[in-house]
């Protein structure tokens, strides 16, 4: 459903949580416009085709904003802008003049979400992936993770903030901000090992035979019997019930 039509978007954010959540935004049918560095955005030499997939009916407009005509460009486009997407750090955008608060007095009814590696006092420091995965014992050295997890569990925490920032604005009539900190969104996504959920020889962490990982003739295969009857009727087609009985009756399988 395009239940954002009609709403304008710029996105400040380079690299990938900010541009991801633009993305979602737009495909709920808001306008985007995306603004980068004369330099462009560095996703687009990191993945070419992710990059472009992420822009898709984006219109992309490359600003300097430290001279004062980039500024004055931007401030133009966010003068009938609904939403303002960041993820520089405060204290440049502070000396940019373009703080949540400057801009909220300049601009009432725009919404901010600001998209920040850690929260205060730690919002200036700078933070990446894979050290947000590392530090909530997601990773399982040597190997790297396969999926970008934190970045892309803030862009969706940026889409909620940003949905949640315009319906505010719908009942009070003026905009607000909103900081989204990568470090926290991996913290939330790692709660099933904190409460140890997903440990080894926990129910979801290959202690049940019914939920696990076998290795077959060619390859692996998950098998998640959770529910009870599911469970029945999976060991009663196989004619299994224990661990090595399952490892038995997927080995064979191709």
């Amino acid at each position: 459903m395009k239940v954002l039509a009609g709403i304008k978007i710029v996105n400040l954010a380079a690299n990938l949580p900010g541009p991801a959540a633009a993305q979602r935004l737009s495909r709920m049918g808001a306008n985007v416009i995306k603004i980068e560095a004369p330099a462009g955005d560095p996703m687009e030499i990191y993945s070419a085709d992710w990059y472009r997939d992420m822009a898709a009916g984006h219109t992309v407009v490359r600003l300097d904003l430290k001279l004062p005509a980039g500024k004055e460009i931007l401030l133009d486009l966010l003068s009938s802008a609904d939403v303002l997407i960041t993820a520089t750090r405060p204290a440049a955008m502070e000396r940019l003049g373009l703080g949540p608060a400057a801009l909220q007095q300049k601009f009432p009814r725009l919404c901010q979400t600001i998209i920040v590696g850690y929260p205060a006092p730690r919002d200036n420091e700078a933070g990446h992936d894979l050290t947000y995965q590392a530090s909530m014992g997601l990773i399982d050295p040597p190997h790297m993770p396969r999926t970008l997890l934190s970045d892309m569990a803030g862009a969706e925490r940026a889409v909620s903030s940003t949905l949640a920032l315009l319906f505010n604005r719908e009942r009070s009539g003026v905009g607000g901000h909103d900081i989204v900190a990568l470090s926290e969104a991996a913290e939330a996504f790692a709660e099933p090992l904190r409460y140890g959920s997903t440990v080894s020889g926990a129910s979801l962490g290959g202690g049940i035979p019914e939920y696990n990982i076998y290795r077959t003739a060619d390859g692996w295969v998950a098998v998640a019997a959770l529910e009870p009857h599911f469970k029945q009727r999976l060991e009663g087609a196989l004619n299994i019930s224990t661990p090595e009985e399952y490892r038995a009756a997927f080995a064979g399988q191709s």
